[in-house]
């Protein structure tokens, strides 16, 4: 909290008081009509106003807001604090907080929270409220039986609470871009045709795969056997390349890599031994 120009304070003051010092330096001065460190609390009933109101009847502040305050009783023969306002009520919440200064007990500070309406149906705002009392505030309120003064002072910090957007903490949210979607499904297509065709240079492993077509037509007195056809009507593929294996002349097209599929062709009358899985070794006019 920062003063303004009206307070009197030298540039630069700040007012960011420890609890234990609000208790032992402030709120304990002034409940024995001794002056403060500062004057910068002043003194307001605060249970006369809405907490929305409060800001402009304090010294100085920017986000939160000091006042030394009176507490009248709820019940005349009670003790309980009348927490009720113009259109709200402050309702207490957690547990209280003793306050110690060395290891000394001086007092204890209290959380509330703002509802507008009247209880039980009262909204909950925004708005938070540190009360501070002293130690010795039960013998305080003795003195004052048989009137509706609870307390002479006590000391309240005021401030509203900042809102977090939700956005930032909602962990469902996700992104539904049909870009995205429509990238999915082509990958998922391609990876589809990708499973179609191996990936290997083995003549035997197609044969076991009975990828290059019936055996019996492989085996058959017609020692050609037109692969280009057979394998560009079902895979539909354009133009490849060729490789050869070792020193034969039998060059064997293939397409690149990149694309993940393998085509096998032959463009010319096989001339050299099969060499196949054992599986087929009696089958008419192989060789191994």
């Amino acid at each position: 909290m920062e003063a303004n120009g009206s307070s009197g304070l030298p540039p630069g003051f700040r007012f960011h008081p420890t609890d234990e010092e609000l208790i032992v330096y402030y709120l304990k001065n002034q409940a024995t009509s001794r002056p403060c460190p500062v004057s910068i609390i002043p003194e307001v009933d605060i249970y006369k106003f809405d907490p929305w109101q409060l800001p402009e009847k304090a010294e100085f502040g920017e986000n939160e807001w000091y006042f030394f305050s009176p507490r009248d009783r709820k019940y005349p023969n009670g003790v309980r604090p009348n927490r009720a306002t113009v259109s709200g009520y402050w309702k207490a919440t957690g547990t209280d907080k003793a306050i110690h200064s060395g290891s000394k007990y001086v007092g204890v500070k209290k959380a509330l929270v703002f509802y507008k309406g009247r209880p039980p149906k009262g909204i909950k705002t925004d708005w938070i409220m540190h009360e501070y009392r002293l130690s010795d505030s039960k013998r305080q309120a003795s003195k004052h039986l048989g009137s509706m003064r609870l307390d002479d002072w006590v000391l309240c910090r005021i401030y509203k609470k900042k809102q977090v957007n939700k956005a930032y903490l909602d962990p469902k949210m996700e992104d539904s871009s049909p870009q995205i979607d429509h990238f999915t499904a082509a990958n998922d297509v391609k990876e589809e045709q990708m499973l179609k065709f191996p990936r290997t240079c083995s003549i035997s492993t197609l044969l076991d795969m009975d990828y290059l077509g019936p055996i019996s037509q492989l085996l058959n007195d017609n020692s050609t056997y037109d692969f280009h056809n057979m394998l560009a009507s079902s895979a539909g593929l354009g133009s490849v390349q060729t490789f050869q294996f070792g020193d034969q002349q039998n060059q064997i097209p293939y397409q690149s890599a990149d694309s993940a599929k393998f085509q096998v062709m032959m463009n010319q009358t096989i001339n050299q031994p099969l060499f196949v899985n054992p599986a087929y070794n009696n089958m008419n006019g192989l060789n191994h």
